[in-house]
């Protein structure tokens, strides 16, 4: 037996099988017509892991930009022998397909709009995380799911790897100690932030549809495909984007839902510059019984840490890192103690669990059980990056009521909650 592997299984002890599932699905002869909305990067990394499943038939892909649409049906050709009809309006295709399930991979701007349609429309969903650009917009899909019964699976792969797993049991068991501070960080710049003239839209791409009922600008090639996190009318930046993973985590290990307090601060290199989501971040949420708070940098690089990503719960007995690629290490304070560790189980592309994810998504949809990302919980999660850019935005606390859902004593930061969609698009009510 392997040193590492001696550590790890006399360490965690306790740890049950659960922390490495196998989940084995309720019905496999069941096949799901399934829809894509949103055909890019991250969408096709989630279709592609349903088809390999064997639990769905792709029959509709829906993009505002005819570019992605044509390089996605090329790549659904090759793996099965249908193929889907296209659009560029959700609508249309929701109301026209009927799909069985959809997967909503847009920017975050256009999450609610298409989520809460396709719930209406009978569907089960898998959105991508952040659930929303607002809190009223989560609220509103919360609700939709409430009122519709559909199984909305959120992609926060992050809750379902073995890794993960295994850590939080890991924590949870007490081995390190009584826990009263916790600090999520990402140290790691993976998005272009280098910034280019307007110019035309590329032909293929309805830009009007593409801003939707956010703010439009000027089309920028720095905006469309992916930069689009670099624009707070688009995304709320990093906290959102990645914070949100560790938001999740850090919810998943506490009892408390919600924060009561939070104050953030930050600042970009370029002032005048259109991508304003800030190049850093901190933000400190007071808990009822423990502090969090929340990091990230452009600056500086991360070779002088030991992690660049990922989340430290700092305990009595010692310090747990929740991380990415470095899976989760326990460095124990008791003198001469042997540091724990747990490699990651991934995948690729990409390095994610999405298919622990698709598998436990379709066994809520056909065992009726509660899905491992749910959309409440992720919507708590979401609201923690949210309510975070919302205090940068204003310079000031914010006091949240996680249980009415309200901002307390401060109108500025309540109408914040929402905001004024373009037209025609309407703001989705509670």
């Amino acid at each position: 037996m392997q040193r590492r592997e001696f550590i790890i299984k006399s360490a965690l002890g306790s740890i049950t099988a659960s922390a490495f599932p196998n989940i084995i699905l309720a019905n496999k002869n069941k096949i799901y017509s399934v829809a894509l909305i949103g055909a890019g990067w991250w969408g096709m990394n989630i279709l592609t892991t349903s088809i390999a499943s064997g639990t769905c038939k792709v029959i509709a892909l829906c993009d505002v930009d005819q570019n992605q649409l044509d390089q996605a049906v090329e790549k659904i050709k090759e793996l099965t022998l249908n193929t889907p009809k296209l659009y560029k309006d959700y609508r249309e295709l929701l109301e026209k397909e009927k799909p069985e399930i959809a997967i909503i991979a847009t920017p975050d701007h256009w999450h609610a709009l298409p989520a809460i349609k396709a719930l209406e429309t009978g569907c089960h969903i898998y959105l991508e995380k952040p659930i929303a650009h607002t809190i009223n917009e989560g609220r509103a899909i919360v609700a939709a799911q409430q009122k519709y019964r559909g199984v909305v699976q959120v992609g926060l792969h992050r809750h379902v790897g073995p890794h993960n797993i295994a850590g939080m049991e890991f924590i949870k068991s007490g081995k390190v100690g009584d826990i009263k501070m916790v600090r999520a960080f990402v140290d790691y710049d993976y998005h272009e932030r280098g910034l280019r003239p307007d110019e035309d839209p590329p032909e293929g791409l309805d830009w009007d549809m593409w801003c939707g009922p956010a703010p439009k600008r000027n089309y920028n090639p720095g905006i469309h495909p992916k930069g689009f996190r670099n624009y707070l009318d688009y995304s709320n930046g990093m906290c959102a984007d990645w914070g949100v993973h560790w938001m999740d985590q850090i919810l998943w290990w506490s009892e408390e839902k919600h924060p009561k307090t939070v104050y953030s601060t930050g600042g970009v290199f370029k002032e005048d510059s259109p991508a304003n989501a800030p190049d850093w971040q901190t933000a400190t949420f007071e808990f009822e019984s423990f502090t969090a708070q929340w990091e990230h940098r452009r600056i500086g690089g991360s070779k002088s840490e030991k992690h660049n990503i990922g989340v430290y719960f700092y305990g009595t007995k010692g310090t747990f890192h929740m991380g990415w690629l470095d899976g989760w290490t326990f460095y124990p304070s008791a003198k001469g103690a042997q540091e724990v560790h747990m490699d990651h189980a991934l995948h690729l592309p990409d390095q994610q669990n999405i298919p622990e994810l698709w598998d436990d998504f379709i066994k809520a949809i056909e065992t009726g059980s509660k899905p491992a990302a749910d959309i409440e919980n992720s919507h708590y999660a979401t609201n923690m990056s949210l309510l975070a850019i919302m205090s940068y935005k204003l310079g000031r606390s914010v006091n949240w009521d996680g249980e009415k859902q309200m901002i307390l004593g401060d109108e500025q930061a309540r109408k914040m909650m929402s905001r004024e969609y373009r037209e025609p698009w309407e703001y989705p009510g509670i």
